[in-house]
């Protein structure tokens, strides 16, 4: 009995001993590895650790594919999930974001390792690139591992924070900024982002979450692609091949296309577009090479109808289940150019590449042909920008004349558009006026680059009626320049458009404006007055030479805004056939706007703000696979 007793003894001491351990590696792992994250998007359960979140979109951070960023979104919790993964961690990861990939006045999260532990935390860069760890820690740590492909680190953070240090995660481009940290980091005091010279990439980070189409059983493909070149050892390439259809190719209707990119090139194929030729060019020479050499023939300018664009981190694009894009048939140019653009800050050598845009057509023509429409402002030298503006707006409008005219009874549907401006160009925004009120957004990016343009689904399709406006304006930002900057087809000239995408297609290929001429002239000639100059209009010299000689100050810019913001316009309300609709064009009022839209609130919600952190996170990796 008294060994029974002792037996009985022994195995509650074990007992308790075994439960006391468990409930202390529990208490040591908790901190340091979240609980399996309520998600939105699908989660799978993972055999060494916590449920992980499906992250479907990804995109290459560094030229050398040393990093790279997973991601997904959960629009019910407003909540972005992202994982970095490299494939060799040294000393830590750094990944923010800022209004244009400056390392100052950044967005922080950070992994780190002062030489014995490692650490994760909320931080943010000052006006130097000083860093500090934000008293508000909003992204969460979800799951740290080492992996035999590297490393992962798994977080959280919801879109918008109330936090003035935090980013606003929204619609539109989103430039990171990255880096590897190389040294042990022993106080964050001590780190400055200026001096890490971290690398920049754009991406859409919000995605609409409507699933895409199927796609029909008798869908064919066609691939354009650049034939097998040698990437040029320089830093930035646009390179334009010319691509031709088959002969007497009927009418068919594209229902997707994606990016098909050679194996090795994923970091340094930046953007790609392909265009349409003019359909009333019998012949386009053949060509491949840079876009912007002198041997290149004049006819590839008339190649501009953009067919499919393409950018780093894009998805394929999926047209509507009851309308398709037409290729081929009557109306439709056998000629295509690719356009390729190649980021190489590494100067690599050498390297061979295949890649363009796979067109998914169907010959099983779908209800409604799609269509393309120019919004914004005529490529015209009359509308420009003063120099050393930090923002300047100009606006084109597409008049309630115009689409009362072109457009259906029932209307366009709009489900894509892609915004364009040149290398002045800050932001973007198209809105649409009804009955003078403001009602709907079609497309707004305040982060705007020329260097990251992708054709955008939208979250919502939008229905513009006969009789609606559209209004689409753009702010730039000429603080480096001494000179106006003009509107052009010069990349150093400005545009500002909408190429929008909607079904069913119509006769209306653009609607765009620019300001009167002659209200111009009386701008210069006031200007010019004003200086103590000629005030003559000097009609007979051009609107570029008279920008050139305006005498440049605040009364000039201020001026010049309030002529294109209260002056009358002229209207290119044209057809495909490029010519006017029937109507009177000239010397049109500005479309009134009554009523504005206010910005959407984002109320700060106390029941999900996290408690005030008195330090970082430490972190203890687990080991996967």
């Amino acid at each position: 009995m008294r060994l029974l007793n002792k037996d009985l003894r022994l195995q509650d001491v074990t007992l308790i001993y075994a439960i006391l351990l468990v409930a202390l590696v529990v208490l040591l792992v908790a901190p340091y590895h979240a609980s399996s994250p309520s998600l939105s998007p699908s989660s799978s359960s993972s055999p060494d650790g916590p449920s992980r979140p499906s992250l479907p979109y990804h995109v290459p951070l560094d030229p050398a594919g040393q990093l790279e960023l997973y991601w997904n979104i959960s629009y019910a919790e407003q909540e972005v999930y992202m994982e970095l993964r490299a494939k060799e961690l040294r000393h830590g990861l750094l990944l923010g974001m800022s209004d244009r990939g400056e390392p100052t006045d950044a967005d922080l999260v950070l992994l780190w390792n002062d030489g014995h532990k490692s650490y994760f935390g909320d931080a943010w860069s000052d006006h130097e690139g000083r860093v500090t760890l934000d008293s508000q820690q909003d992204y969460e740590l979800l799951d740290a591992r080492n992996t035999p492909e590297g490393f992962s680190l798994l977080f959280k953070r919801p879109f918008s924070t109330c936090d003035p240090h935090d980013y606003v995660i929204e619609e539109g481009t989103v430039h990171l900024i990255f880096s590897i940290l190389d040294q042990p980091i022993h106080s964050l005091r001590q780190l400055n982002v200026s001096r890490l010279q971290p690398g920049v990439q754009r991406i859409l980070l919000l995605r609409p979450d409507a699933p895409s189409p199927s796609l029909p059983s008798d869908v064919r493909t066609l691939e354009v692609l650049a034939p097998d070149i040698v990437i040029p050892d320089q830093e930035t390439t646009y390179w334009c091949y010319m691509y031709q259809l088959p002969p007497n190719m009927p009418k068919n209707h594209i229902v997707m296309y994606e990016a098909v990119v050679s194996v090795g090139n994923e970091a340094i194929v930046h953007h790609m577009e392909v265009f349409e030729c003019s359909p009333h060019m019998d012949s386009v020479p053949q060509y491949s090479g840079s876009c912007d050499s002198k041997m290149k023939p004049t006819k590839l300018n008339s190649c501009r109808h953009v067919l499919a664009a393409w950018a780093l981190g894009a998805e394929p694009f999926y047209y509507p289940s009851d309308a398709g894009l037409p290729l081929g048939g009557e109306g439709s140019s056998r000629f295509l150019r690719l356009e390729v653009h190649y980021h190489n800050p590494l100067i690599m050598s050498g390297r061979r590449d295949s890649s363009g845009i796979r067109l998914w057509f169907t010959p099983s023509l779908r209800r409604f042909d799609a269509g393309i429409m120019e919004l914004g402002l005529v490529y015209t030298p009359v509308m420009a920008i003063p120099p050393h503006q930090h923002t300047f707006h100009l606006t084109g409008y597409c008049t309630a004349e115009c689409t009362r005219t072109a457009l259906p009874p029932g209307g366009i549907h709009i489900f894509a558009s892609q915004l364009h401006t040149h290398l002045a160009g800050r932001g973007v925004r198209t809105v649409l006026v009804r009955g003078g009120r403001e009602v709907e957004v079609v497309q707004e990016d305040k982060h705007f680059s020329t260097h990251y343009q992708i054709i955008r689904i939208l979250r919502k399709m939008v229905t513009v009626l006969p009789g609606d406006v559209l209004l689409t304006k753009c702010t730039y930002n000429t603080e480096d320049r001494v000179e106006a900057t003009v509107g052009g087809f010069g990349i150093m000239e400005e545009m500002c458009v909408n190429y929008v995408h909607y079904y069913p297609r119509t006769q209306l290929e653009l609607c765009k404006s620019h300001v009167d001429p002659d209200y111009l002239q009386k701008y210069f000639s006031i200007i010019n007055r004003f200086h103590g100059g000629d005030s003559c209009s000097c009609s007979q010299t051009t609107v570029e030479d008279q920008f050139s000689a305006v005498t440049w100050d605040s009364f000039s810019a201020e001026v010049l805004d309030s002529l294109y913001t209260t002056s009358p316009i002229s209207m290119h309300c044209n057809q495909s056939i490029a010519e006017l609709f029937p109507g009177d064009w000239e010397k049109r009022k500005i479309p009134q706007v009554l009523t504005e839209l206010q910005p959407a609130a984002r109320p700060c919600d106390p029941s999900r703000a996290p408690a005030q952190s008195n330090g970082p996170t430490e972190v203890r990796p687990r080991r996967s696979g």
